[in-house]
């Protein structure tokens, strides 16, 4: 495994990290990975280096049993809390005590500081290295969320803070808030990233990189298609095989098998046969190598054998001419 300083923060974690959104996650009625599949996962990320670990209050059914269940794994297997990196977010409804309420949801001082103490009782610790806000909040004053925030930081529940998807625009209004009314500030990014969708967050990088922010894409092999198992049919439309996310999801064709998609999956494709891995391993890599921000991609395995493969990817090696041929493949050098 390979490690790296965690962007602009003290805190080193390995160059992949493992996210946990499909612990007890229900689909057609069946639960995506049970309790004990989510610690051999957890088993086999550690075995492998990765000390990095992301969930949120929300993930699981009901709402919370991704953290119980990292909790309980954290517990059974007598880790030492200070050599694992653990990171959970805040804002959707909160469905974990029942019906959400009016007050379960949101950046709020309220919800916040109702959430991080069921998150940090879920996890059995008493500090978070990172929280991430989940999502912007309409409703409620950027000011009010980042000062809750630094609470939480000055009381030494959270250690850095971070941010999911937004628009650019408002990154750099939380950014530019915390700067004058001396708060902290995110050091720490969850946008959607992969090489077929890089583009739909542009601006935010640019301030990401501006800003020394580290970037930890989720859904980085762009739900799959980048793992080369998709191919393409005669009238244009995705052959998928059984049981993955593009037999399962009727929007998967227009969302994430485009026509730019297709041009950077066949240059993944290529890359790969050439330095003899897989996409999804090549993928991962051209993630790992961005230059301009700290890179940490998020890997959502469904099996240890498919954590594996991913953590393959720290042992490639891609040349300037195949990162820039992947570069060139979504437009970049337009």
């Amino acid at each position: 495994m390979e490690y790296t300083t965690l962007g602009n923060t003290g805190t080193t974690v390995s160059r992949l990290c493992f996210g946990t959104w499909r612990f007890a996650k229900e689909s057609g009625g069946t639960v995506e990975t049970d309790r004990e599949e989510a610690h051999d996962l957890l088993d086999a990320a550690w075995e492998q280096g990765i000390n990095f670990i992301d969930t949120a209050n929300v993930y699981g059914d009901p709402n919370g049993t991704s953290e119980e269940w990292i909790g309980e794994w954290l517990a059974d297997r007598d880790i030492h809390r200070e050599d694992v990196v653990i990171a959970s977010k805040v804002y959707f409804p909160f469905d974990g005590r029942g019906e959400p309420g009016p007050n379960d949801s949101g950046l709020g001082r309220k919800h916040i500081r109702a959430q991080i103490e069921g998150t940090l009782e879920r996890l059995g610790t008493d500090y978070l290295d990172v929280y991430y806000i989940h999502r912007w909040d309409e409703d409620t004053p950027i000011r009010e969320t980042m000062q809750t925030l630094t609470e939480l930081v000055r009381e030494g529940k959270v250690r850095y803070l971070g941010a999911s998807s937004m628009a650019a625009w408002k990154l750099t209004k939380a950014l530019w808030t915390s700067d004058v009314e001396d708060l902290e500030r995110f050091d720490v990014t969850q946008p959607m990233v992969n090489a077929a969708q890089y583009d739909e967050v542009g601006d935010y990088l640019d301030v990401c990189a501006d800003q020394d922010l580290a970037v930890c894409p989720y859904s980085p092999l762009s739900g799959g298609f980048l793992t080369g198992k998709y191919d393409r049919a005669e009238d244009g439309s995705v052959e998928a095989p059984d049981g993955s996310r593009g037999s399962l999801d009727e929007m998967f064709d227009d969302y994430y098998a485009t026509e730019q998609a297709w041009d950077v999956l066949e240059a993944v494709e290529s890359v790969a046969d050439e330095v003899d891995a897989s996409p999804a391993q090549v993928s991962l890599r051209w993630l790992m190598d961005q230059d301009r921000f700290t890179c940490v991609p998020i890997v959502g395995a469904r099996t240890p054998e498919q954590l594996e493969e991913n953590v393959g990817a720290v042992e490639v090696d891609l040349s300037d001419e195949q990162f820039e041929r992947i570069d060139a493949a979504r437009g970049a050098d337009d």
